[in-house]
């Protein structure tokens, strides 16, 4: 049964994950004072996408045919290790918090080259810039990481997640707080959101993980917009069951399966809607204060450490 668990784990990240998006966009919409989207429309373009024939440049060479499969197959290997509904439904045994951050590496790495690939001034811009912005991104999501890694005394994110669940309120001390907001930060950059990207627009002086996919249409554009949605749900995944685990199962069964799902989902929603309020509310930083921000979030990850070394020592 074990393996049925994680099928079923991994058919609930994929299904969620756009309308996740959609529902972030419906925010967003809601607090601009018009209608938007609906919040199936991400369905409806990937579906929409996957009918078109693509559009390719003839300077393509295997980098650009590859892309979105690479990236769409580590994003999916990553999933497998992120606990959703339990901590039980992962292949934990596979790899921990690091090969996690090294999954997400290099789908942007490999992104990153299919968008220098192909000789786009803009594909250019927006590879350097993601590679600008991961340098900064990768070391606060690891030094997060780490410090509740250091609290259960293990790397492996099911057992944190269920360690984590099981402290209860114990689990918000200074370093944990610290943590929580160097990984909201994180989210933000990792997720292409305001201030660190605007995942709405196509102007290119602004854009950074869309610069990288104007080369794209049909279905690589459809499973390269698939695998950012998915990305985006394992963060939030990331932020509800490792540093808001409360209302997840220390084992499964029927009735659990049930009701840690629907913890789960509202969950996912509720930091959805506030990753959508919290874009609205402030504006597009220029590249070079974006900066400030993570090195911010940096040292706030690593202050998370400090502090948990002095708990626990």
């Amino acid at each position: 049964m074990g393996f049925v668990y994680i099928v079923l784990h991994l058919i609930l990240l994929l299904l969620l994950a756009p309308l996740v998006e959609g529902t972030i966009r419906k925010t967003k919409a809601f607090w601009q004072n018009r209608e938007g989207p609906g919040l199936l429309q991400p369905y409806y373009n990937l579906i929409k996408y996957l009918k078109k024939d693509s559009v390719i440049s003839d300077n393509a060479s295997w980098l650009y045919w590859s892309a979105p499969y690479l990236t769409f197959a580590s994003i999916a290997a990553a999933a497998l290790l992120i606990p959703s509904v339990s901590p039980d439904m992962t292949i934990s045994f596979a790899g921990d918090i690091i090969l996690l951050c090294y999954l997400f590496a290099f789908a942007r790495f490999y992104m990153a080259l299919a968008g220098l690939d192909t000789g786009s001034a803009f594909g250019g811009m927006g590879s350097s810039r993601e590679m600008f912005i991961s340098a900064m991104v990768e070391p606060v999501m690891f030094l997060a990481l780490f410090s509740i890694a250091l609290k259960v005394n293990s790397t492996d994110l099911s057992v944190i997640a269920g360690a984590t669940a099981s402290i209860g309120l114990g689990l918000m001390n200074p370093s944990h707080i610290l943590a929580m907001i160097a990984m909201f930060i994180v989210s933000l950059a990792e997720t292409g959101r305001i201030p660190i990207d605007n995942p709405d627009t196509h102007l290119e002086l602004t854009m950074v993980h869309e610069g990288m996919l104007l080369e794209y249409s049909g279905k690589p554009l459809a499973l390269m917009q698939y695998s950012a949605m998915l990305k985006q749900m394992l963060i939030l995944t990331l932020l509800g069951n490792v540093f808001l685990p409360w209302g997840g199962l220390p084992s499964i069964d029927y009735i659990g399966l049930l009701s840690g799902s629907l913890i789960y989902i509202v969950k996912i929603f509720i930091l959805a809607l506030i990753t959508a309020t919290v874009e609205i509310a402030n504006n597009k930083l220029r590249i070079f204060r974006v900066p400030g921000l993570l090195m911010t979030a940096f040292f706030l990850a690593g202050l998370a450490v400090v502090v948990q070394l002095l708990l626990k020592g």
